[in-house]
C-alpha cells in the first residue's frame, strides 16, 4: 500500500498557504514533538514560561506572541532550527565589489518595483526599465 507523502510547507505554492493554514501547520508540528517526547502541555508550558492556554493556543494554530514561541522551541531544543526558517545571509561577492565591500543598510527603491519578491533578489539588468532589453551583437 502507498504511503502519503509527508505534509510540508517548502512547495512551490508556499506563498499560497494562508495565514491560518500555516499556523494550523506549526501548532501541528509543535505538538507532535511534545507527543514524540511525552512531554505534558503542563510542563512544557511551565518549562517555557508561558501558561497552558498560551500553549493550548499555539498547538491549536491560533495566533500568539512571537516570545511564545520562541519559548517552547527553547523548551524543545528546536530553537536551532530556526535557520532552517530564516537563512543566514549568504555573501554575494559580486554585489560586495560593486558597494566596494560595504554592506546594504537599506533596500532601494527601483529594485522593489521590478525585483523577484520571492527571493529578495533584485532584477537582472535586462528586466530593468532604464536599460534596454540585451541581445546578441549582430
Amino acid at each position: 500500500m502507498k504511503q502519503a507523502a509527508p505534509k510540508t510547507l517548502d512547495t512551490p505554492y508556499s506563498s499560497l498557504i494562508s495565514d491560518e493554514a500555516a499556523l494550523t501547520e506549526l501548532g501541528a508540528r509543535l505538538q507532535r514533538q511534545r507527543l514524540d517526547r511525552n512531554i505534558t502541555q503542563a510542563w512544557l508550558a511551565t518549562e517555557a514560561g508561558i501558561s497552558l492556554p498560551t500553549l493550548q493556543r499555539l498547538e491549536a494554530g491560533a495566533s500568539v506572541q512571537l516570545t511564545s514561541l520562541l519559548r517552547v522551541l527553547r523548551a524543545l531544543n528546536l530553537l536551532g532550527n530556526l535557520d532552517a526558517l530564516v537563512p543566514a545571509p549568504t555573501i554575494q561577492p559580486m554585489a560586495l565589489l560593486r558597494r566596494k565591500g560595504r554592506r546594504r543598510q537599506r533596500a532601494s527603491s527601483d529594485h522593489a518595483a521590478t525585483g523577484d519578491p520571492q527571493s529578495g533578489h533584485p532584477p537582472d539588468d535586462a528586466t530593468r526599465p532604464d536599460r534596454p532589453p540585451w541581445t546578441w551583437g549582430e
